[in-house]
This record gives structure tokens, sequence and C-alpha cells, in this order.
């Protein structure tokens, strides 16, 4: 029997099975069966874009592959003298920018790990960027995991990347044709391929709130921090998904003007919020001038005795 009937076999039989409801695997092998109606025995070449609909695929996405080059060249740098290339792809399954070795170049454009090649999962089923698209996490397919039997010589590790309203951008994937990787390394790649795509995520929303403050949203359980954009009036105006899974915030909360000071629990009682947002102006204020009130006054735009009088009432030292 051929490899590619042996593992179509295999596959066909745990979708027969009830390891669908158990594992996102045979669950991804399913939908690539009935609700793609792809053969894993199939062997076709992948699907390509013309050069015209990459660059349209490109466009679409251009401020974030450009604010992703610095993360993409050093994750290149962890991971391509391994033989392993870097793929941006956007939201339909496309690499729009990739790192590799020129001298990889020719067998890894013949496997489709290339620009402008179609990886989605309904073009390709159970893959690295197709079902981290689909189910949103950072994951691996290795090897035999793939639902094609002509993909089962790749393992390909992809970590989701989301844009500042928390909604999927993009996906960022390492992949490798050789057969000899360990699972340990492809631990490795996992964890580091992830910090990539959080980088991404964090230079993207910085650059999309670029006269906001930007704090770290306190970790809860699982979930990690995350940003927090804050304006000059202390409210919350942006928040990575992160963020917004951490503290339990929906895109209805942040239409709303939302006091950074309640949502991390700074909280101020009765009317001592108004007394202690005066001081911490007052503060900052003697902090740029280095304690001379003459200067922070003026900073301030009140007389020198205005200010004496402000001091004096809050109880501040000069």
């Amino acid at each position: 029997m051929h490899a590619y009937a042996r593992h179509a076999d295999k596959v066909q039989a745990a979708i027969k099975s009830s390891d669908a409801a158990r594992s996102a695997l045979v669950a991804s092998w399913q939908r690539s069966a009935s609700l793609h109606r792809l053969d894993p025995a199939e062997h076709k070449p992948p699907l390509r874009l013309t050069s015209a609909e990459l660059r349209t695929a490109h466009q679409r996405i251009e401020p974030l592959i450009r604010t992703a080059q610095a993360s993409l060249d050093r994750l290149y740098l962890a991971v391509g003298g391994v033989g392993c290339c870097v793929l941006l792809a956007d939201t339909n399954g496309i690499p729009v920018d990739r790192r590799g070795a020129a001298g990889d170049d020719r067998t890894f454009e013949n496997w489709g790990l290339w620009t402008g090649t179609v990886w989605s999962e309904d073009a390709e089923g159970t893959n690295g960027i197709g079902t981290c698209i689909v189910e949103q996490r950072t994951l691996t397919i290795h090897a035999d995991q793939h639902f094609l039997d002509r993909n089962t010589g790749l393992s390909c590790t992809t970590a989701p990347i989301f844009d500042h309203e928390g909604n999927l951008a993009a996906a960022l994937d390492v992949s490798s044709c050789r057969a000899d990787l360990t699972e340990g390394f492809v631990s490795l790649i996992s964890m580091a391929v992830a910090d990539a795509a959080r980088r991404i995520e964090a230079d993207h929303f910085r650059l999309m709130f670029p006269e906001a403050r930007i704090l770290l949203a306190p970790a809860q359980d699982k979930h990690a921090g995350g940003l927090l954009a804050i304006d000059h009036d202390d409210l919350v105006i942006g928040a990575t998904r992160a963020a917004r899974m951490s503290l339990g915030l929906t895109s209805d909360q942040l239409a709303k003007p939302l006091p950074a000071g309640d949502l991390l629990g700074k909280r101020e009682l009765g009317g001592g919020e108004l007394r202690e947002a005066e001081r911490a102006v007052l503060q900052r204020a003697l902090a740029r001038s280095d304690g001379n009130v003459a200067a922070a006054a003026r900073l301030l735009g009140v007389s020198r005795a205005t200010l004496h009088r402000k001091l004096n009432r809050l109880e501040m030292s000069r």
C-alpha cells in the first residue's frame, strides 16, 4: 500500500471515530473532509495567486507588514539556521511576506512555503496557517498531522496576530521540511513564534495610539496582561485582545469613556478624587521645574501666589 493511501486511511478512520469530540486535530480533519470536501490523498499542486492578486493581498495589511519587519528579522535569526523559513500570512491564509535562506528557496517554493500560496484550511485542509486562522490560537501541525498527504513532509508552527481592536489580523508561521526536527526543538520554535507574534501586536498597537500612554494591564488567571491605551484624561481608549480577555472588557464597554483608575482597581473615594488629581498635576509641574515654584507656576499658567496658596491648601512641601 502506498504511503499516501495509508495516511488517507488513518485520517478517514479518525474522522469516523468519536475522536473529533475530544481532539482538536481530528475536528480539523473532519472540517477538511466534510465542510471543505477535500480528499487526503489528493496530490494536486497548491493554489497560487497571480502577481496582481498577491500585490492586492499585500496592500490590504501593509501597515501591519511594515510594523512586523523587525520582529520577522529577529525570528528568522533564531530559526533560519536550522532550515526553517518564516511566513507572515493574512487572514485568508496567504503568505504576504517571508524570510528564508536563498539556498533553500527552490525547495520551499516547491513545497508551497512561499508568498502567494493559499494555505487556508478550505484549500489545504489541516495545516499550520489555515488551522491557526480558524482556531485563533498558537499551534503546531507536524508531519502526518496535516490533512493532505502531500503536506506530511512539513512541520508548521503558527501563532495568530490580533489588531488594536482585538480582531484577527494575520498569522505568523515558522515552517520546515526537515525530517529530523525533534519534539523539544518544535516546542522552542512554538515559544519563539508566540513571542514574536505578541511583539508585532504590541508594536502595531502603539502605532495605532501614537498620542496615548501605553500601560501593561494586570494579568488574570491564564491570560497575559496585554496593553491598554490611556488618553490625557486618564480614560481607556484602546486595549489589546489579551487585555480585553484579562480584564473581561467588551467592545461595547470600550466604546464608552472608561476611567483607567476604575479599570485598574485604583478608584478614589468621595470628593478626594479631585483633590488627588490636583495634587498630581502640581507634583508633575514641580518635578518638571526641578522644584522651582516660579517656573512651575509658569508651566501651569498661574501666578506664583496662586500656586503657593494651592500648595498650602494641599499641604504639599515645596
